[in-house]
Formats: structure tokens, sequence, C-alpha cells
């Protein structure tokens, strides 16, 4: 195995490894610049990965799971908005009770459907652009070589970046995690706002998971997310919740993660429990560095009760 080689792997590995996190990161960050912090990322994740994997073992049909995964995650993310707005349920609490379910649903639907057998996709989603830029060495092949469903999630982050920084809607949802008083002067309404935000997260989040399953994997087992669910936290905190800038930290934590294909390639004998520990570690290490400066939203976590004296959390503050 030459270096050519191996580099190629490694960032080919990267790129597809980095297409979970980053939508769901995306998700998250568009969640909270509208004012929630939303911990059921993972149990979204894993009720999304579940159900586009039965979808697409059923029909036959990735887009079909896809779909179904995005479903899954829009019922989830307005259910957490409707109790995290309307309800003025704790956001943390609600968000963990949401991984919860999700971690323990479906590990139980999963064993009571398929019992011990694992089974398998048959089949795989396009390479569209395969050897059209092999004459770059490296980045060429790694960049020409993925699924089609990684370039759509690639375009989904710039398009959601655009409509977050560049759009009246997006002004809307940073104002509501911003400044939820004055979107409401002004005639919007942070409720609205917050829903949209919290559906358009739980898609992202849904879409996560089902592209674990279906597009990376090609199966499903109980936890299968193994915490990438909070590493989407994190990342948008390092991203300072814009979304070009998660997804490139997102393909930093890919680059970690795809390390343990490379090393394998390399025919380098490591420990796996190493390898698993290294983008987590990672993680830790560029929160250090690069997540001092992060400025979360104002009113991020607190619930809204309207003008009128109502903008006021639970024994804490005014919302301003």
């Amino acid at each position: 195995m030459n270096l050519e080689s191996l580099l190629t792997a490694l960032l080919s590995a990267a790129i597809l490894g980095s297409v979970p996190p980053m939508l769901a990161a995306v998700g998250e960050s568009i969640s909270e610049r509208a004012g929630l912090l939303n911990l059921g990322i993972e149990g979204t994740m894993l009720a999304g990965a579940f159900l586009a994997f039965w979808a697409t073992l059923e029909t036959g049909s990735h887009c079909a799971g896809l779909g179904v995964g995005i479903a899954v995650g829009v019922f989830i993310g307005l259910g957490f908005g409707l109790l995290a707005t309307i309800g003025r349920a704790d956001q943390v609490v609600l968000g963990l009770g949401v991984t919860l379910a999700g971690a323990g649903g479906t590990a139980f639907v999963f064993r009571e459907v398929y019992g011990s057998t694992q089974p398998l996709l048959s089949g795989g989603l396009g390479r569209p652009f395969a050897g059209a830029a092999d004459w770059m060495p490296v980045v060429g092949p790694a960049l020409t070589g993925q699924r089609w469903f990684v370039y759509i999630a690639w375009l989904l982050a710039i398009a959601l970046h655009l409509l977050l920084m560049r759009t009246p809607l997006g002004l809307r949802i940073r104002a509501a995690g911003e400044s939820p008083l004055g979107l409401e002067a002004v005639g919007g309404s942070v409720w609205r706002v917050r829903l949209f935000a919290a559906g358009l997260g739980g898609a992202m989040s849904g879409l996560a998971g089902a592209s674990l399953s279906i597009v990376d994997l090609g199966f499903f087992s109980p936890g299968i997310t193994g915490g990438i669910g909070f590493i989407a936290v994190a990342l948008a905190m390092l991203g300072r919740l814009t979304p070009l800038r998660v997804a490139m930290f997102a393909l930093l934590f890919g680059l970690l993660t795809g390390l343990d294909t490379g090393l394998q390639v390399a025919g380098v004998e490591v420990r796996a429990e190493f390898l698993q520990m290294i983008p987590y570690l990672g993680m830790v290490v560029a929160l250090v560095l690069f997540g001092r400066g992060t400025r979360l939203p104002a009113a991020l976590g607190q619930p809204w009760r309207g003008i009128g004296g109502q903008g006021r959390a639970p024994g804490g503050p005014g919302v301003r």
C-alpha cells in the first residue's frame, strides 16, 4: 500500500464519516440560534436511523428510507418544540428524555422485530462522479468517488447557511434566540419561529441518523450512533452556530474517525479501543482550544411567555 492510496482512503473515509455529525450539528445550530437547546439529537438520530433502515429494507428504496428519516425527525423535533415553547418544559431534561427514549425504544423494537439476526441492506447508492478527477492525486479520487448523498448533504449545509445568514427568515430565527422581545415588538412570533427551527433541526437529525444506517453502514444495531448526537452539540458550539463553520469542524471529526479505516488499510496494528477514543478526545481538545470565544444566544434555553411582563423565565431574569 503506497502513501497516495493510504491518504486517498483516509480522506475518502473522512468525507463520508463527516456527513452524519455535520447534518445533525447544522440542525442543532439552527435550533440554538432560535433559542432552543436540544440535547435529544442522539435519540432523534437513533429513531431516524432505525425507521429509515426498516423502510429501506421493506421497500428496497434508499430514497424512501431517507424520506422516512426526515419525517421521523420532523415529528420528534416538533414534539420537542411544542413542549419547550408552549409547554415551557425544561429543555435540558426534555432533550435528555428524548435521547433515553430513542435509545431504549429503538433497541427494544429492533430486537422484537429482528431478534438475534442482523439484516443487511442490499445494493447501495450510486457514485455519479466516480473517476472524474482521478488525474488529481489523493484529493480527486476522494472527492469524486463519493455516493451522491454526500454531495446532497454538503449542498444542504450551504443552503441552510444562506438561509440562516442571508434571508429575512434567518434574521427572525436569530432574533428569536438573541432578542425575542424585539422580534415580537416588530410583529414576529417567537413561538412560530422556534417551532419552525425545532422542526428543521429535527429533520436534519433524523436525516443524519438515516444517512448513518443506510448510506454509511448499510445496517442498524442498537446504539449505532455511538454518541454522535452529543458530538453534534459540541460541533455546533465549535462552529459558533454558523453552518459552514460547523461543516468544517465536522470534516475534522470525520478525519479523526477516518484514522481507523486509514490505519487498517495501511496494515498498522492499533488497539480498536484507542482508535475509537481518538475522535472524542479530539473534540475535547478542540473545545478547549477553539471553544472559548463562542458566544451563545442570550435567550438560549429560556422559555418565552409573550409581551406584557410575560417574557420572563421561571425564577430567572427577563428575556432581553
